[in-house]
C-alpha cells in the first residue's frame, strides 16, 4: 500500500478531487493535519540544524540547562 498526500488549496479543489475519486470507486480517507509545522518554521528548523552540524552554532551541555 502507498500513501499519496495532496495539499488542497480550497474547497472547490477538494470537491472536484473527491468527486473524481468517488467516480472511480477509490477508497480514501481524509486526515486533518492541524499540528503540522508550517513551511516557514520547517525551513528555520532545517537551517538551525545545518548551522549546528557545520559548527556555526553551539549548545550547552545538558547538565547546564535549567
Amino acid at each position: 500500500m502507498e500513501t499519496l498526500k495532496v495539499d488542497i488549496q480550497n474547497d472547490q479543489e477538494k470537491k472536484v478531487l473527491l468527486a473524481f475519486l468517488d467516480s472511480l470507486n477509490y477508497h480514501y480517507r481524509i486526515e486533518l493535519n492541524d499540528s503540522a509545522i508550517p513551511n516557514q518554521q520547517d525551513k528555520e528548523l532545517e537551517q538551525r540544524k545545518a548551522d549546528f552540524l557545520s559548527g556555526k552554532a553551539s549548545s550547552l551541555p545538558w547538565s547546564e540547562n535549567k
